[in-house]
Order: structure tokens, then C-alpha cells, then sequence
């Protein structure tokens, strides 16, 4: 199967046969962007490849980064909740982020995200995209700006589109959401209590694409 540009581009070592185990494979040894140089591990996404809906997040977390696996820190105890109030099973998601390792910076003991650039967004896309390929997911929910630009383009804005269901390429619907860690960052509790809510609205959007209403 011929590569596409933007997997040529980035140099990553995508196998050419694809299943989700190859691809997690090889994505343990990508070394695309400098990311990799200073994350403890790829995380790669997790969940059964029959999944019908892939959760998209920004990029892996200072816990990710330590345990290898997507949303189990703060931000993921977070869409726990909201999936579960929207009534969907986070066992039957695919879960990843746009890149596959956790850019930080120092401060102290302490290590602080990084958003990460266009280039090493570029750089992990084929990742992504192979992802879509293997699992075929009928809904994408992008979670957070950096995916939703990543996935729909910069048209769209989650302050403005999110919980409709968009047309996509990649999957039957796309729906824009918050990422659960800028819940975490509202200043007050009422505050995070009405983000919480906006996003467990968009979900129920997607339980019930799933239904087919």
C-alpha cells in the first residue's frame, strides 16, 4: 500500500502491513520530531479495534507518559465521567491523541505541557491516520483544539461547532468538544460544573449518532 505525502514527509517508520499491533509496534520506536528524545514512552492509542467511536486527544500527559497508556490521568478521570453521564462505555472507545508523546518543560521538580508545534503535529498525523484506517470508526470525537485543527481543519472552531455532527473524511461523523484538562483549569468549581456539562451534551450527540437518530 503506497504511503501517503504527509507519512513521507514526517519519516515515520509506518509498517506497511497494518494492524494495530504492527503499528504499536513501530510507533514505540518513532523518533519523527525531538518529542521522543525527552518523553519516558510513545503512548500509543488503546481500545478494541472494533471500536465505533475514537476519542482524539492533543498528546499524552505527564501520567501517560509514565504509565504508556492514553487518558489515565486527571483529565482522563474526567472523560470518564462525562462518558459515563452520556451513557457511553469508555471500554468500547478507542482512545489517542494527536501526538504520541508528552512535550514538557521543566519548572523545578516538576514537568509542564508543551502544546506542541505544527511541524510535530505533521510529524505524528501519519500515526493518527493509520489509527482511522485500522479501527474505521464511525464517529471521531475530537477533544480540544489542537485535534479538531489537526483532524477538521482551522475553520473550525470547538467554541462554536462543537456537539454538531460535521462532515469528515475520516469516519461517517466528526464531533468537536472540550478536552477534559481545560475543565480542570476553569477557576472555579461552577465553572468546571457547566464545562462538565457542555461536554457531556456533545457526547450525548455522539450516543445518539450511534443510534442513528
Amino acid at each position: 500500500m503506497p504511503r501517503r505525502a504527509s507519512e513521507e514527509n514526517a519519516s515515520a517508520p509506518i509498517p506497511e502491513v497494518r494492524t494495530y499491533p504492527a503499528l504499536r509496534e513501530a510507533a514505540a520506536a518513532c523518533r519523527a520530531c525531538p518529542i521522543g528524545a525527552l518523553a519516558t514512552q510513545t503512548v500509543f492509542g488503546e481500545g478494541p479495534t472494533e471500536a465505533r467511536v475514537m476519542l482524539v486527544g492533543e498528546q499524552a500527559g505527564d501520567h501517560e507518559d509514565k504509565e504508556g497508556r492514553p487518558f489515565v490521568g486527571q483529565a482522563g478521570r474526567m472523560l470518564d465521567r462525562a462518558l459515563e453521564a452520556a451513557g457511553i462505555d469508555r471500554g468500547t472507545t478507542y482512545v489517542t491523541n494527536v501526538v504520541k508523546h508528552f512535550k514538557w518543560v521543566a519548572k523545578g521538580k516538576r514537568r509542564l505541557h508543551q502544546k506542541p508545534n505544527a511541524r510535530e503535529i505533521g510529524a505524528c498525523m501519519p500515526w493518527l491516520e493509520a489509527e482511522i484506517e485500522v479501527i474505521r470508526p464511525e464517529v471521531i470525537v475530537a477533544l480540544g483544539s489542537t485535534a479538531a485543527t489537526a483532524l477538521l481543519g482551522k475553520e473550525v472552531r470547538v467554541t462554536r461547532d462543537h456537539g454538531q455532527l460535521l462532515a469528515t473524511p475520516r469516519a461517517r461523523h466528526a464531533v468537536v468538544t472540550l478536552h477534559p484538562s481545560s475543565i480542570l483549569r476553569m477557576p472555579t468549581e461552577e465553572y468546571r460544573e457547566l464545562a462538565l456539562r457542555d461536554l457531556v451534551a456533545d457526547l450525548c450527540q455522539v450516543a445518539a449518532a450511534l443510534k442513528g437518530r
